[in-house]
């Protein structure tokens, strides 16, 4: 049950801030953000141990990032899977799924955004679809743009409704943040500005609003599912895309306010 959060503001000097929200088996092993693939050097994300591929990666001096969310529909075929974690590689690196042997993957949404311009691409199985996501507030999971996919009667869907219906109000109302992005340099991050005042309003509803965690409506769910095995949110992902560059700041610990660190 993964989120995306998107806000486009063409005339801000911020005009896209992008949250994301993994949700995953907790015993999946990750690193933390990095340059990890030798192939595609320019890139800075969290690497999925178990494929080798990532949920959110940025390309600093492109200023461009993109994350994948499971969608709904029939599964590929065992014999010739290939693994969602590809795709935030492929968009962040300047390229795109319309190309891809798509019945070889899962079901996806996917999110490409750069300064002037944000791109959701999904996936179902059987269709694709490719759209723009215009001046707003955008909140997508795994049932879609702004939960358009869910059905009644399922407890997944509800939880997704709650959160949709819990949230999606309060990052509207609050103000919209205007992060300093820093300029793209291989040596690491300038000194900025500390993670509480880049992201103003935005921070306290991304840690979590309050919720407890086993709340239905929780942006950060976590439940136990029994011998051994924990779901729910396993990092969070702050990003914003402006001309001059790119701040990305990481949770590798949901709703401990003091785990936040800048990544650049």
């Amino acid at each position: 049950m993964c989120t995306a959060i998107v806000s486009v503001d063409p005339a801000s000097p911020v005009p896209v801030i992008l949250v994301g929200v993994r949700d995953e088996f907790m015993e999946r092993s990750w690193r933390p953000p990095g340059r990890h693939w030798r192939d595609r050097p320019a890139l800075v994300g969290g690497q999925d141990l178990r494929a080798g591929g990532t949920w959110l990666v940025v390309d600093p001096k492109a200023r461009r990032v993109a994350t994948v969310l499971n969608a709904r529909g029939p599964a590929a075929p065992e014999d010739r899977r290939r693994s969602r974690g590809e795709l935030p590689l492929l968009v962040a690196a300047g390229g795109g799924p319309g190309a891809l042997d798509l019945p070889s993957f899962d079901p996806f949404l996917l999110v490409g955004a750069e300064p002037d311009g944000v791109r959701l691409w999904h996936w179902d199985g059987v269709e694709f679809a490719e759209r723009e996501l215009g001046p707003g507030l955008h909140m997508i999971l795994n049932s879609g743009l702004e939960g358009e996919g869910r059905g009644a009667g399922r407890t997944e869907d509800a939880r997704m409704a709650a959160r949709l219906g819990h949230f999606r109000p309060r990052f509207a109302a609050a103000r919209r943040p205007e992060p300093r992005p820093v300029p793209a340099l291989d040596a690491g991050p300038e000194p900025a500005e500390p993670v509480e005042l880049a992201w103003g309003e935005w921070l306290p509803l991304v840690d979590g609003d309050g919720l407890d965690r086993t709340d239905p409506a929780s942006l950060l769910p976590l439940a136990d599912l029994g011998e051994g095995r924990l779901w729910g949110t396993s990092s969070v992902s702050l990003v914003a895309l402006s001309s001059d560059g790119v701040r990305y700041d990481f949770n590798p610990s949901p709703g401990d306010t003091k785990a936040w660190t800048q990544v650049l």
